[in-house]
C-alpha cells in the first residue's frame, strides 16, 4: 500500500497533527485549490525547450532561438497570452541569457525519486523540478515562478522543500543540494537559498515523527494559533469549539498501516 506525503502534507502535520488528520487521513476537503494557468504552463514548456533544444554548439544563445520556442508552444493561447509570453521571455532573456556563455542544465522538467527507511516504514521520496544545474560543490535546483504577484514561501515551506529535494538528489546524483532557487519570471527577481545538511535532517525528523503516529495509532492533537483563524476545521476542532461537530459520513477511513510504504513527494 502506498501512502503519498508531499511538502505541504509535513507542513500542514508541522503546523497542526489534526488539520492533517482531518484532511489527508480522512479524506475531509477544504476549498480553494486551482490548477495551473495556461500562461505558465507555456512559459515552463517554451523554457525546457530553449535550454533542452539547444545544440550548445555556438558559446551564446540568440534571442531568435527563444522566440521560436516559443512561437512553438503557444499555439494554443490567445493572442493577448502570446503577447504577454513574449515579453516575459524576452525580459528573460536579456537578464539571464544575452551575453553570456550558456551551460547545457544537468537537468530539466522532471522528477527525481530516492528511498529511505525511518521507523521501519519504507519512503520513496520524490519531487518535481523546473532545472538543475550542476556545480563543482554542488547542485542549484531552479523553480519558475509566473504568477502576477510575487509571493514569498514562508520559512517552514522552504525548509520542508530543501530537505525533500537535499534527500532525493544525493541518492540520485550523488551530489548534495547547493541551493534552491525562485526565479519570478515577470520581474526577473531571483530568491536563492542555501542548502544545508540540516534541511534533511529536519525533513527525517518530521518523517519520523509521523510514522511514529501512524504506527502507534495516537490521538491526533491540534495545535493552536494563528493559523486557527484561517482553518475549514474549525467546526470540528475541539482545541477551538467548545462543542465540536462529528464529522461528515461517507469519509475514508482512516489508514492501517500494517507494512505500510510511504511515499514522500512534492
Amino acid at each position: 500500500m502506498s501512502y503519498p506525503l508531499s511538502a505541504s502534507r509535513l507542513q500542514t502535520y508541522q503546523r497542526c497533527p489534526q488539520s492533517y488528520y482531518f484532511r489527508y487521513e480522512r479524506g475531509l476537503k477544504q476549498p480553494g485549490f486551482f490548477g495551473a494557468a495556461s500562461l505558465g504552463t507555456a512559459l515552463h514548456q517554451a523554457l525546457a525547450k530553449v535550454y533542452g533544444d539547444w545544440p550548445y554548439q555556438q558559446p551564446e544563445l540568440p534571442l531568435a532561438w527563444v522566440q521560436r520556442c516559443w512561437q512553438e508552444c503557444s499555439a494554443s493561447l490567445p493572442p493577448s497570452q502570446v503577447a504577454e509570453g513574449r515579453h516575459i521571455l524576452e525580459g528573460y532573456y536579456h537578464q539571464f541569457l544575452a551575453g553570456q556563455a550558456v551551460r547545457k542544465p544537468l537537468a530539466l522538467e522532471g522528477r527525481i525519486q530516492g528511498h529511505l527507511q525511518v521507523e521501519n516504514l519504507e519512503f520513496t521520496i520524490s519531487g518535481r523540478y523546473d532545472r538543475l544545474d550542476y556545480f563543482e560543490d554542488g547542485i542549484e535546483l531552479i523553480d519558475y515562478k509566473s504568477a502576477k504577484e510575487m509571493h514569498l514561501p514562508d520559512a517552514q515551506t522552504i525548509d520542508m522543500q530543501i530537505g525533500v529535494y537535499f534527500l532525493a538528489l544525493e541518492q540520485r546524483y550523488h551530489q548534495s543540494l547547493k541551493q534552491m532557487s525562485l526565479l519570478f519570471l515577470r520581474t526577473g527577481e531571483l530568491i536563492t537559498y542555501l542548502a544545508t545538511p540540516a534541511h534533511k535532517e529536519r525533513v527525517l525528523d518530521s518523517v519520523s515523527d509521523l510514522a511514529k503516529k501512524l504506527q502507534n495509532d495516537q490521538d491526533w492533537e491540534p495545535i493552536t494559533g494563528k493559523h486557527c483563524d484561517r482553518c475549514g476545521y474549525r467546526r470540528y476542532c475541539k482545541a477551538v469549539n467548545p462543542n465540536p461537530e462529528p464529522l461528515p459520513e461517507g469519509l475514508k477511513a482512516a489508514c492501517s498501516t500494517g507494512s505500510l510504504q510511504l511515499t514522500l513527494s512534492l
